[in-house]
């Protein structure tokens, strides 16, 4: 599937349907269907529902003024002041906005879908033709009313409560989607919309019309999505990305990017210096954040991709307990402060743990919602899937969902296949106690792994107390009345590394016993410094584990290529954008290569070459084996609280 194209949505355009947009909040006429009346009256929370549908009072067609409902509103809540109260503003605006851009939308699908040539000829059209009027008129209205939900909600994001629980429960529902036409469509919403606002128990607050506001138009979000399918004529919506000039709006067909997006400013701020031990894992994380920051957006593309330095896939595992939730927040943390400080959009997007659907087909779909984002070329992202054995288990394994099935499925897709595209922008990371239990295609994708395994010295257990206690000197001073160690200052061991070199012991054979095996029987018939060893190697290494493929040997060419790109970038860098950061894509990559072959200057190729091998293989041992392992210990432990059961029933029987 080729990529979809991107259009502009141009300011201009926009200013000139902001007059069509006041309208609507002025005055709209609606029409209550019977469904919806008798939807609120059956409905056991009767003071919402069954006000909206009281709201006609008798008569068939009712008006209404969402511009009046929000003056009413202001003197409700600042009676004493003539200004409007900001957040009331903020909403009034973002629902104007969200229906300007909705129009535009509206505009351009009846030109790109020839709706528009329908539309002039509407009373000379046959019966196949006005079908094909009738049905591209609904799927116009429908993604005029989900470009308007998105594009509000867009907008009150940064403004809204970070939790909307007590907003939902207020809300009831919307009671009825019109999709005839446009102008009904808007109607519909603006009139049910207005009908909450107004409503005594909802609004107690300013900040409450923006809680609603998004609330109301996310639900409308969700009504639109279930009805998307039985839409037709949307090719034109799903092969393109609109782009809002000087802003990071876009849409892009029926993708919502908000659903189970966390906000990039909700995680714990934790600091690298804060994690003890896992040397390894934060030398990769740093090493993986100032490979994102170097995407170019006008490029869009990465050099590192170039250089082969860049992982859009990667893997931590390690058992519990060992700080795996804290790295994920230091990533986030250490790319939240750089984008903010080089003004570049950064999506912190984490795995929803409500990704599993009991609905066939359900979970497929909620993975792709969650995966398209990752496509986006616009910002850079980070999408951390924690405790990734749940989602992405082993699909031969017994018990598997459909579910999981369903979403490994479309995870393989997204990251090497047709739909795979890859702008060097995004990174996901698997985080897992148990990757022995990982598909093993998930487990191909992987191009960087690395342990993380906690405290490992006295000092780390040193200074994991210390980060502890050192609360209480703060409030209680002279309190922790112990001493210090002589010839050690807290923290100095969880700084970061220089370079791979630093953490890895020089491997010079497999810890696994499998593969040393088979790599000394290989070595005695071909040495290790000739290409001949390693072509030999991986055959024999098939042979055992057939699970070894291709894939695992570019995965090894890529973390030799990341040992060769194992380089700090400058600091001064990070102090003055302008020296690195704002340049053009080629003159960065070629200041990269500099930094590269200074680099390479201390390595030796075919050391580098047998330590990541060797490393590759016996993790890829270790996962095979430990499976196997953790049943046996399991069979074991099972047999031994039998005869211990045993042995006490019979003591008991004699006494």
């Amino acid at each position: 599937m080729e990529h979809n194209s991107t259009f502009p949505i141009k300011q201009k355009e926009l200013d000139m349907l902001r007059d069509e947009a006041s309208s609507y909040l002025k005055s709209v006429q609606w029409e209550q269907s019977q469904r919806a009346k008798s939807k609120s009256n059956d409905n056991k929370d009767e003071s919402i529902l069954l006000f909206l549908s009281r709201a006609n009072n008798g008569t068939n067609v009712t008006s209404t003024s969402v511009s009046k409902t929000i003056l009413a509103l202001k003197k409700k809540l600042l009676p004493e002041s003539i200004a409007i109260p900001i957040h009331l503003n903020q909403a009034l605006f973002a629902v104007q906005e969200g229906i300007v851009l909705g129009q535009w939308i509206k505009d351009n699908y009846y030109d790109s879908s020839g709706l528009s040539t329908l539309a002039e000829n509407k009373a000379a059209l046959d019966q196949k033709e006005r079908r094909e009027y009738d049905s591209k008129m609904q799927t116009a209205t429908a993604y005029m009313l989900f470009a308007t939900a998105y594009k509000i909600v867009h907008d009150l994001m940064p403004y809204a409560s970070d939790d909307l629980t007590v907003m939902k429960h207020k809300f009831a529902g919307i009671p009825e989607v019109a999709l005839l036409t446009p102008v009904k469509g808007m109607s519909c919403q603006l009139f049910y919309y207005d009908k909450y606002l107004s409503h005594p128990e909802i609004i107690h607050s300013d900040k409450d019309v923006v809680d609603f506001t998004m609330v109301y138009f996310q639900a409308l979000i969700d009504e639109i999505q279930l009805r998307k399918s039985a839409l037709e004529y949307t090719e034109t919506i799903l092969d393109r990305t609109y782009k809002l000039e000087h802003s990071d709006f876009a849409i892009s067909g029926w993708e919502n990017v908000f659903q189970g997006t966390a906000k990039s400013v909700e995680f714990n701020k934790v600091k690298f210096e804060e994690i003890v031990g896992n040397k390894d894992a934060k030398h990769f994380a740093r090493r993986l954040t100032e490979r994102i920051l170097s995407y170019d957006f006008q490029a869009q593309k990465n050099p590192f991709q170039e250089l082969g330095g860049f992982m859009p896939v990667f893997m931590g595992y390690g058992i519990p307990g060992t700080g795996k939730s804290m790295l994920i927040a230091a990533i986030a943390t250490r790319l939240k402060e750089y984008t903010d400080q080089l003004e570049i959009p950064f999506l912190f997007h984490p795995m929803p743990d409500t990704l599993i659907s009991t609905f066939q087909g359900g979970s497929a779909e909620k993975m792709v919602e969650w995966m398209k984002p990752l496509q986006d070329p616009t910002r850079l992202i980070f999408a951390p899937i924690d405790d990734a054995e749940n989602n992405l288990q082993e699909r031969t394994a017994q018990g598997v969902s459909a579910g999981v099935k369903e979403v490994i499925g479309v995870f393989l897709r997204y990251t090497e296949g047709a739909y795979a595209i890859n702008y060097g922008n995004s990174a996901i990371g698997l985080f897992t106690n148990l990757p022995e239990m990982l598909d093993k295609a998930v487990i191909s994708r992987v191009q960087g792994r690395f342990k993380i395994d906690g405290a490992r010295t006295a000092n780390d257990f040193l200074d994991q107390d210390y980060l502890w206690w050192r609360k209480f000197e703060k409030t209680l001073p002279q309190f922790v009345n112990m001493n210090g160690p002589e010839n050690y200052d807290y923290l100095q061991d969880q700084g970061l590394a220089k370079s791979l070199g630093e953490i890895l012991k020089a491997v010079e054979k497999p810890s696994e016993d499998r593969v040393n095996e088979i790599f000394e029987k290989v070595e005695q018939a071909h040495g290790h410094q000739n290409h001949m060893f390693y072509a030999n190697l991986y055959k024999e290494i098939q042979a055992v584990f057939p699970f070894f493929s291709s894939r695992d040997v570019r995965n090894i060419q890529s973390a030799i290529s990341l040992r060769l790109t194992d380089f700090d970038l400058e600091d001064d860098w990070f102090d003055n954008p302008e020296l690195y950061f704002k340049k053009d894509y080629d003159t960065k990559l070629n200041m990269l290569k500099e930094l590269m072959k200074a680099n390479m200057k201390g390595l030796n190729f075919s050391d580098i070459r047998r330590q990541e091998v060797i490393r590759y293989l016996d993790n890829v041992a270790t996962i095979a084996d430990t499976d196997f392992k953790r049943k046996v210990d399991q069979r074991i432990k099972q047999m031994n609280i039998e005869l211990e059961a045993r042995e006490q029933f019979n003591n008991g029987s004699n006494s």
